[in-house]
């Protein structure tokens, strides 16, 4: 008996001591990795020292997306569940769309990106329309896989996505939210718009029409008398790209011809003509979301069912009307339009969610600075926002925003600088 229990006392021993060494005695050797691209995936794979094959196929299936279809019929959606669930994903779809009880269900498709191409090469040749649904998913997913863009003007190409660009905003009006009269005179918007330019701004927009809420417009005349002579001296004194902020197309040709480079429309070519002239120019547009217009914007419907999804859709219209219009998806930024026609919630929510602009397959602008909205949360007067437009310019960054519209360029040229330092490093 004694000769039995000294073995089973050994073998315990043994499993607990030898073969499993005590929990207090381990080193961890876990931990959670988040990996935010496919330049990370090859990294850490490559660290691993995982075959050259093998990244390139696994690398996809690090990257989880999840992605909306709107509308589907109960045929379509069934169709595509089944599909998932085949290939180890899943899809969200509405309880009565099995028995077919409903007309019609969203469809959240849950997976890795190469769960979710896989399903698209699957049924891109299938008939009920689930071949154009394929077309849009492999068109999103190589937008979300896009990092780096290059604009066009007539006179050189703009380099998005290496680091953040500061534009300049330069307005010649009496009457804006922040800076109103301060450069209405031609030579101290000239000198301002030089100091911005010393100060690292590497894009200067000058408006003539102060488009703050509650504004009255002015005539293109007016505008025009504003905006061009200012535009015509910094394009022989400058050598960085200067915009001009104006839902005129008369203002547009004016200043293009005279060596402007990029229209900032905050109407989206609410002008018929303005198209026209951007495309005749050769130059870029940036096309904003805005609801109403300035004078009456945030006094009307501010409600929203899905403030980005609507946002997102609007400016998928607008680049498809520029494109149309012979203008190249490559001249194209979107600018989700932050205090136009939004509450200070959705301004907040459009930032959290910048990412999802993405699926637009554009760059994109934010223009947030000195914003009402922020003043909600520090409070103060316009001049003493630059704290919370700080803020918000480091989240959008963080989100994915490639240029940023600023007054105060010296400091936001140094908020950014340390942001990009962080999403490149």
């Amino acid at each position: 008996m004694p000769v039995i229990w000294n073995i089973i006392r050994f073998s315990f021993f043994y499993y607990r001591y030898i073969s499993d060494p005590p929990v207090e005695n381990m080193v961890p050797n876990l931990k959670i990795v988040k990996i935010n691209n496919f330049n990370e995936a090859v990294e850490i794979f490559q660290k691993i020292g995982v075959d050259p094959y093998g990244i390139d196929a696994m690398a996809p299936k690090t990257q989880h997306v999840n992605i909306l279809l709107s509308a589907q019929s109960c045929k379509l959606a069934n169709i595509i569940k089944q599909e998932m669930l085949s290939l180890g994903a899943d899809a969200a779809v509405a309880r009565g769309s099995v028995a077919c009880s409903i007309d019609t269900t969203d469809v959240l498709l849950m997976g890795t990106i190469k769960q979710i191409w896989t399903l698209a090469k699957k049924i891109e040749k299938q008939p009920f329309g689930l071949n154009l649904i394929a077309r849009d998913i492999l068109e999103l997913l190589g937008n979300i896989a896009q990092n780096r863009y290059v604009l066009k003007t007539s006179r050189r190409q703009i380099t998005l996505g290496e680091r953040t660009l500061i534009m300049g905003i330069l307005n010649v009006t009496p009457d804006s939210f922040s800076d109103g009269n301060r450069y209405f005179d031609k030579q101290k918007a000239i000198e301002r718009a030089l100091q911005m330019a010393d100060e690292g701004a590497d894009i200067i927009d000058v408006g003539g029409e102060s488009t703050r809420p509650g504004s009255k417009p002015v005539t293109a005349r007016q505008e025009i008398a504003r905006v061009v002579p200012i535009v015509e001296s910094l394009s022989r004194k400058l050598n960085i790209p200067i915009s001009v902020d104006t839902a005129k197309s008369q203002v547009a040709l004016k200043s293009l011809e005279v060596g402007a480079e990029i229209i900032n429309d905050i109407s989206s070519m609410g002008d018929r003509k303005m198209a026209t002239v951007v495309q005749k120019a050769s130059d870029a547009l940036i096309l904003m979301h805005m609801r109403g217009k300035p004078a009456n914007m945030q006094t009307g419907n501010l409600a929203y069912e899905d403030v980005v999804e609507e946002i997102i859709t609007y400016l998928k219209n607008g680049c498809h009307k520029a494109i149309a219009a012979g203008i190249g998806k490559d001249q194209i930024v979107a600018d989700p339009g932050i205090g136009f026609g939004k509450t200070y919630e959705d301004n907040c929510k459009i930032i959290n969610k910048l990412d999802e602009f993405k699926a637009l397959g554009l760059p994109v602008l934010i223009g947030t600075s000195r914003k009402a909205f922020i003043g909600n949360i520090t409070g103060g007067s316009p001049v003493e926002r630059i704290e919370g437009t700080a803020a918000t310019i480091t989240a959008a960054i963080l989100k994915g925003c490639h240029i940023v519209r600023v007054h105060d360029v010296a400091v936001m040229k140094k908020v950014a600088a340390m942001t990009d330092a962080i999403v490149h490093a």
